[in-house]
């Protein structure tokens, strides 16, 4: 067991704005709740307008897996969780995340503004980004992100890209009224960084 409990942040923000990024340039170990998809052939998987299956949906997500997950990581330094690969929209092993002792654990994804108040109900002290990025540069980096990895066919990237920016200002008044603090990428690596310890005096 931990000997004490590491700081705990969610961060959100839209798909492909820097959250793992920012979680990897902090060093902080990061739960990604991406990985707590159901599979593609779950039973009653949302459906967008378009006729694909809805992964912005909370409902195409575990939420109760993931506050599982996050509650071992807090009180046992190390937890299983599940790998998921977005291509093959399906849950492909697991691997062993460990807190190897860090005083800071990130979780981010699409769902951290909903996975908030699950957190709070459950008794855990939670700190709260959302990383406030233009809806252009979202997009670019969005797109090339998903292309690079070949997460689903160019058009239906593109597709889902523009719907994404378009909804973008509407998800950042979400995580505002749910208790998210937006900051820039600079803020938020200033945030998470830990304090470099002042020289001894001589």
């Amino acid at each position: 067991m931990t000997t004490g409990s590491p700081r705990l942040v969610l961060i959100a923000g839209p798909s492909g704005s820097g959250k793992s990024r920012l979680a990897h340039v902090t060093g902080c170990p990061a739960l990604r709740l991406d990985d707590f998809y159901f599979d593609a052939d779950h039973p009653d998987m949302p459906r967008s307008p378009i006729g694909i299956i809805d992964w912005d949906d909370p409902r195409s997500w575990d939420a109760d897996s993931a506050l599982s997950a996050l509650s071992a990581l807090v009180t046992y330094g190390e937890v299983e969780v599940p790998a998921y690969s977005i291509s093959e929209s399906r849950r492909t092993g697991s691997h062993l995340l460990s807190l190897d002792g860090a005083t800071c654990l990130t979780a981010e994804g699409i769902f951290a503004i909903d996975f908030l108040a699950v957190c709070q109900r459950a008794g855990l002290a939670t700190e709260a980004i959302y990383i406030d990025r233009p809806g252009a540069v979202v997009f670019w980096l969005r797109l090339r992100r998903d292309l690079s990895k070949k997460r689903k066919p160019p058009m239906i990237l593109v597709r889902r890209g523009l719907a994404l920016w378009r909804a973008q200002p509407a998800l950042r008044r979400k995580a505002m009224a749910a208790g998210f603090t937006p900051m820039t990428m600079r803020q938020a690596v200033a945030h998470l960084s830990p304090p470099v310890p002042l020289p001894h005096k001589l």
